[in-house]
């Protein structure tokens, strides 16, 4: 999800080039600086992903994966407003491999918060001798 703004996401635009203000005002011709742009939430996906990989917190890969497909399904929606329609096209114009990256990061980090063991409790139940009877 992370490398997905460094691909094409549409017409051979780049994700990097999409600025996140672009996803709730509708999306521009203008050209984002890095930080400001949709790799800004991919970047907040990887970090959430590796604290949640550390702590072997099922929620926060789980948060991490819907983040990242409500923030490309969300660019799906403007770019469609904005293009009047969404294609894919084997010659370059349309959705390219950016979206497609970024999507299935998302599927990988919700099927990953799925398969993960989580983190065991702090406290083990204590095996108690049973109680002698009176």
């Amino acid at each position: 999800a992370v490398w997905s703004p460094f691909r094409a996401w549409y017409d051979g635009r780049h994700g990097r080039d999409y600025r996140v203000q672009d996803l709730f005002d509708g999306i521009s011709g203008t050209h984002a600086e890095l930080m400001g742009s949709v790799f800004l939430p991919m970047l907040f996906v990887g970090l959430v992903t590796l604290v949640g990989l550390l702590l072997r917190s099922r929620l926060l890969i789980t948060l991490a994966g819907l983040v990242t497909l409500a923030f490309t399904v969300l660019w799906m929606v403007r770019q469609g407003q904005a293009a009047g329609d969404l294609t894919v096209n084997t010659d370059g114009n349309g959705l390219n491999m950016g979206v497609a990256i970024a999507l299935g990061g998302g599927v990988l980090l919700l099927l990953a918060a799925v398969l993960m063991s989580g983190r065991r409790g702090v406290h083990r139940r204590r095996r108690r001798a049973p109680e002698p009877e009176p």
